[in-house]
């Protein structure tokens, strides 16, 4: 097996508090890693790197992990512009815009919304994301909802069944018929095809009860738990989330201090969405109150063509940053490794020897400019899988991966409880 040797890095982030400066983000000076694979073979200071088959000399760049981005709703057709600009004059968000996506997406054949989803996907690689979960949950009937989970399949493994997104307007007049088609066929369709089972429990989606119901059953089918929780307004999301030892609640916009000492007290992620958020003028979550109470928190981007038309990790990272009071670590630590546990992966998310060669070269001499920078092309290589995705030159792409895709590069490090 070749040995690729990359030095010259000015700030290496390992997110490994072992290493370097202690720091959680275990911060390596003047640092060189060694690629062997598809995995970081070795990590230190330049001086002492071992031999390799390759060198490539970064020129005193700093070096992240991939982003891992735990949180889109990729599989989709159509656009929500006018919903949008309504917003920006004044009209609040309900989430009552789900269903049009939902009728563009039922349209929608898999040729076509797999062309949509590359593009997305590509946008997210070129700006360092180098791991995608992706939601169903714009089919709404056991078809569609097959459709997109298979559509979904072909560019990641962290597939999530979201049958319970939003109750379709067939059946308006008679959602315990909806929960029983969720909760059955369509479930026991979906689940070869998941590995993650979500509802919306939120106002104007479901309630308590229809949470309670949809998780049980997605859990009795294989699937693991995460949830939609307290954006709209306050609600028992976060309650359910750590009932149900859900990898993660996200949104988290309206939480009381109950709330956050239960997610303290839990291994329930907290995930953040700045983009949502910010797309529809709402208020942001209190990550200064999760953080300082200890609860583990992630960043992503919630990309979806009606709350969140998003694909910059770093974009969320500043949002982070300038409206929800965390530190420029503390916000790329959220994106890496937050994103990483609130998919109970150890495989991606830091750049330990072991982890996946998933690492963003960026165009500035450390992490800082990932907020200090929000509209600047800051990623100038990305590595993903070991493998070089995308170099930067001059400003403009010199060389990539044509069709560059997500996958589990170390998939017997995936944790499945």
């Amino acid at each position: 097996m070749s040995a690729t040797l990359i030095t010259g890095i000015g700030e290496l982030v390992t997110n490994d508090g072992s290493l370097g400066d202690g720091s959680p983000l275990g911060i390596v000076r003047d640092a060189a890693l060694v690629v062997e694979g598809e995995r970081v073979a070795w990590v230190g200071e330049a001086t002492g790197a071992p031999a390799a088959d390759k060198c490539v000399d970064v020129g005193g760049r700093a070096v992240v992990p991939g982003f891992v981005d735990s949180h889109t709703h990729l599989v989709f057709a159509g656009e929500r512009s006018a919903e949008f600009a309504a917003r920006m004059a004044g009209e609040s968000y309900t989430g009552g815009g789900i269903m049009t996506t939902v009728g563009a997406t039922r349209a929608a054949t898999r040729d076509e919304l797999r062309a949509n989803t590359r593009r997305l996907a590509d946008e997210m690689l070129a700006l360092g994301t180098t791991t995608i979960e992706v939601k169903s949950g714009y089919g709404l009937t056991v078809a569609d909802e097959v459709k997109l989970l298979e559509v979904a399949r072909g560019f990641t493994s962290e597939t999530t069944f979201l049958g319970a997104h939003v109750v379709p307007a067939e059946y308006a007049g008679d959602r315990a018929a909806y929960i029983a088609l969720v909760t059955g066929e369509m479930l026991e369709a979906c689940a070869p095809l998941a590995r993650w089972i979500d509802v919306f429990c939120d106002t104007g989606a479901f309630d308590e009860d229809e949470t309670r119901a949809v998780l049980s059953a997605g859990i009795a089918a294989g699937l693991l738990p995460r949830l939609h929780g307290n954006q709209l307004e306050h609600g028992p999301g976060v309650r359910l989330a750590v009932e149900f030892g859900a990898a993660s609640v996200d949104h988290c916009a309206h939480l009381t201090d109950d709330d956050i000492a239960a997610l303290r007290d839990s291994d329930v992620v907290a995930t953040l969405l700045p983009g949502a958020d910010f797309a529809t003028r709402s208020s942001y979550p209190d990550a200064r109150a999760l953080l300082d109470a200890g609860v583990t928190v992630a960043l992503a981007t919630d990309c979806n063509p009606g709350s969140s038309y998003v694909t910059s990790m770093p974009l969320c990272i500043s949002l982070a940053v300038r409206e929800m009071r965390m530190t420029p670590a503390e916000a790329l630590y959220a994106a890496t490794a937050g994103g990483a546990a609130a998919l109970r992966r150890g495989d991606v998310g830091h750049l330990s020897p072991g982890a996946c060669a998933d690492l963003a070269v960026l165009e500035a001499p450390n992490h800082i400019h990932l907020a200090y920078r929000p509209a600047g092309r800051v990623v100038a290589q990305l590595w993903s899988g070991g493998t070089q995705a995308f170099q930067v030159a001059a400003g403009r792409e010199v060389n990539r991966r044509v069709g560059g895709t997500y996958r589990d590069c170390c998939p017997d490090d995936t944790t499945t409880g």
